[in-house]
């Protein structure tokens, strides 16, 4: 068994490692910017994919992750783990649907709450006791889930037209254009912004370059809050105007 997961500021990979290191302790985990990770999947039949949901949709270079390896998931069996701040419906649905359409058996599906990573949003922001206390409660849920599938009773969270019909409605319906296209109002603070390059080489999508020592941005956001959280300057905003915590999975553990 493996685990393949996309992640902006870690929530997801701790969860798909965790529980991969508890149904296979010799299973290896690999990122979807890890070149290795196509292989991987070829060669292996039982996966757990794990991706962040965004506005009850799936992460842009998820889903083209997935369309554009749609010959590699024909007869995998492969268990769906999505990570939230709050609610997405049927988060671990999105993916199902589009893999069952490439042959694939979704043997369940996982939601996992976790800190919001969206730092420039006010309303969305808790106490650092708070994060603390959720990814506690998000490892007791994995467990829990781990002792149902080894007596293959697998979740089922997010599968369901009722789920579906939660996530529509909920979320995907008005905020459609946020996921189907990459996102274009990131924004930098050029006073603070120092050039140091650090949020261009944690990017996953190469979106971000220095051009005459100042930072630009090539309008192929996946809204991963990745440069966001390690701007050292906290020189950057994507969806809000002001930084108000930089959300890395460290600070809450």
């Amino acid at each position: 068994m493996i685990s393949v997961y996309f992640s902006g500021t870690g929530n997801t990979k701790r969860c798909a490692e965790y529980l991969l290191k508890q149904l296979d302790r010799n299973g290896t985990s690999y990122s979807i910017e890890d070149k290795t990770a196509v292989d991987s999947i070829k060669n292996n039949n039982e996966i757990i994919f794990a991706y962040p949901v965004y506005y009850s949709d799936l992460p842009k270079i998820v889903n083209n992750f997935i369309v554009e390896n749609s010959t590699i998931w024909n007869h995998k069996k492969i268990l769906i783990v999505a990570t939230m701040g709050l609610f997405s419906g049927d988060g671990a649905g999105c993916a199902a649907r589009l893999f069952k359409k490439y042959g694939a058996e979704v043997s369940g599906g996982l939601h996992v709450k976790m800190p919001d990573c969206i730092g420039d949003v006010k309303v969305l922001k808790k106490s650092l006791k708070r994060n603390r206390k959720i990814v506690t409660n998000a490892y007791k849920k994995i467990d829990r889930a781990v002792k149902k599938i080894q007596v293959n009773k697998y979740p089922d969270n997010g599968l369901s037209f009722a789920c579906r019909l939660a996530g529509l409605f909920g979320q995907r319906l008005y905020f459609r254009k946020k996921t189907k296209n990459y996102y274009r109002g990131i924004t930098v603070d050029h006073s603070k912004c120092i050039a140091c390059g650090l949020c261009a080489s944690a990017c996953p999508m190469l979106n971000i370059g220095l051009s005459e020592n100042k930072i630009v941005f090539n309008d192929k956001c996946t809204m991963c809050y990745r440069c966001f959280s390690r701007c050292p300057e906290q020189a950057i905003t994507i969806i809000g105007k002001k930084v108000y915590e930089q959300c890395r999975i460290e600070k809450y553990e």
